[in-house]
């Protein structure tokens, strides 16, 4: 370019010097490469070129691909401007291992399969809604999802609700299980008050202790009587009435503390009179039936068959309240005061149970509370020092004999952990009530019976039962087998006393919902539920 610089002469004269002029006579641009463009590649190119890539590293890549040489095809070609050439001949070069790995049987099956999936035919199919063209699987996925639905019964299976949720409720409090289910409150064992026990219980027959699968013996019907009274018909509750601020039974505790566990239905009625709580249950209602294979993958059908929801609850019932009076010898143990339910009326022989009345302080943040508990025990029994131990007797049943063969009696003396880490996990919320219920009774020992059915040797025989064996633990020590948190299950209870007390005097509904991990109370008309016991009244 030219430059203009001062002139000798005098300041103010420009000085103009000429450039270089190259002649190019067979047509225009320079005639040869200057000295700083040397030695780097260059490749034509036309402007009406497609590009493919930024970059080309192969330099003919694109063009060895049929699928896109239509679509990027250049006009002077890719040329090979870019290649790598290896001017220097290293002889020493060579692979470390040029043969194929061997792929293992289980590698190659796999592939074989892949490669057949991606085989699969294909269809377009246009989606109704958008209009567009899509590409679908050819064949449905029939058979998966058909074992998809046998691993996924619960869906299947149409659970009913425990009561009815009607227009008139109002909704008042919503709680997660998942905001409870990390609770913590100490629990209070040295506080525990045992104000009142009731009832003549009989002791335990150790001889039951000794029965195998090969010395089995039948479960018999014993014909006694059982109460399930409620809280607010409890006459000895009534008199304790101003020593607590929360009155419950321990099948109610049980339920509301173990109520992440929970995958059916159920209510409990809450009374909130002044500065009073009640927990009552209903009288119409299956509250007291125990539940079968509650937690299992497979849950029971729910139509009216002898395998049915309903229909496994009243034998599991049946088995557990027979079992417990079956396994005990004639000799008593009263207790201070008689059984506060008993009538002269009565013409059956009441069953061996204990009432025993606890007081357990309430902690935690915010004000006090103490609840009144009345728990049950079945049986005593004498340990090796002579000492009297409190039990609780409970009973697992066996229902799916599959082929009409028990597992249980197969293998339940030589592998009895697997049996009960089965029961463990298809009844985890019944064997959580259970174990709850022992500890705040103040129980020494929790006993199980396994119990089976026998099947009829003739189309007129009813289905029979036999006791196969018995277990016995220590309800703290299996409360930590089954993980059981003692202190989230009273973090519980303090949650929903909590919610409770805050609440206005009146009725109110506390319904957790079918397979659906949300408690829910409910502010009712004070004379809900109230409709049938009058019905039934004017009936008799």
């Amino acid at each position: 370019m030219p430059s203009v610089s001062e002139s000798s002469e005098g300041p103010g004269l420009a000085q103009f010097d000429t450039p270089r002029v190259v002649n190019n006579p067979v047509g225009w641009g320079p005639i040869s490469i200057p000295e700083r463009f040397k030695d780097i590649p260059y490749q034509p190119f036309s402007k009406s070129d497609n590009l493919g890539q930024i970059t080309d590293w192969t330099g003919s890549l694109l063009n060895e691909r049929s699928k896109y040489r239509s679509n990027y095809h250049q006009q002077f070609g890719s040329g090979a401007h870019y290649s790598y050439y290896h001017e220097e001949d290293d002889n020493t070069f060579q692979l470390v291992d040029t043969t194929k790995p061997q792929r293992s049987l289980y590698q190659r099956s796999r592939a074989r399969y892949q490669n057949r999936r991606n085989q699969r035919p294909t269809q377009r199919v246009q989606d109704p809604k958008t209009g567009r063209m899509t590409v679908q699987p050819k064949y449905n996925n029939t058979r998966r999802n058909h074992w998809n639905s046998r691993n996924d019964n619960k869906n299947q299976v149409k659970l009913k609700s425990s009561v009815e949720v009607r227009k008139d409720w109002e909704l008042n409090v919503e709680i997660e299980f998942s905001q409870i289910s990390k609770l913590q409150l100490p629990y209070p064992a040295k506080d525990v008050v045992t104000l009142v026990e009731c009832g003549t219980v009989e002791y335990y027959d150790k001889r039951y202790d000794r029965i195998t699968t090969k010395a089995e013996r039948p479960l018999q019907t014993t014909n006694r009587l059982f109460h399930n009274i409620s809280t607010t018909d409890d006459p000895v509750i009534r008199e304790l009435v101003k020593e607590a601020q929360v009155f419950a039974t321990d099948s109610i505790l049980s339920t509301i503390m173990t109520c992440p566990r929970s995958y059916y239905s159920w209510d409990i009625i809450i009374q909130r009179i002044g500065s009073k709580l009640f927990f009552d249950k209903r009288d119409d209602s299956d509250f007291d039936h125990l539940t079968v294979n509650e937690t299992a993958n497979d849950l029971p059908s729910g139509d009216g068959g002898t395998n049915s929801m309903h229909k496994l609850g009243l034998e599991a019932t049946w088995i557990n309240q027979n079992f417990s009076q079956q396994c005990l010898k004639r000799e008593q143990k009263t207790f201070s005061r008689p059984n506060p339910f008993i009538s002269k009326e009565d013409k059956v022989e009441p069953s061996s149970v204990c009432y025993r009345y606890r007081k357990f302080p309430l902690g935690g943040p915010g004000e006090p509370y103490t609840v009144i508990c009345r728990t049950e025990i079945d049986a005593v029994t004498s340990s090796s020092t002579g000492e009297e131990q409190l039990m609780c007797i409970k009973a697992l049943n066996e229902w799916d004999l599959k082929g009409g063969n028990s597992e249980w009696r197969q293998k339940l003396d030589t592998q009895r952990g697997d049996i009960l880490t089965t029961e463990m996990k298809n009844n985890k919320c019944k064997l959580a009530k259970w174990t709850v219920s022992s500890i705040i009774a103040g129980a020494d020992l929790l006993k199980f019976g396994y119990i089976t059915r026998s099947m009829p040797r003739s189309s007129g025989e009813s289905i029979g039962h036999s006791i196969l064996s018995t277990q016995q633990f220590i309800p703290k020590q299996f409360a930590a087998q089954i993980s059981l948190d003692m202190n989230n299950a009273w973090g519980i209870l303090r949650v929903i006393v909590d919610k409770c007390m805050a609440l206005k005097d009146g009725k109110y509904v506390l319904y957790k919902e079918p397979a659906k991990p949300v408690l829910r109370i409910y502010k009712v008309p004070q004379n809900t539920f109230e409709e049938n016991e009058d019905s039934e009244e004017d009936e008799d």
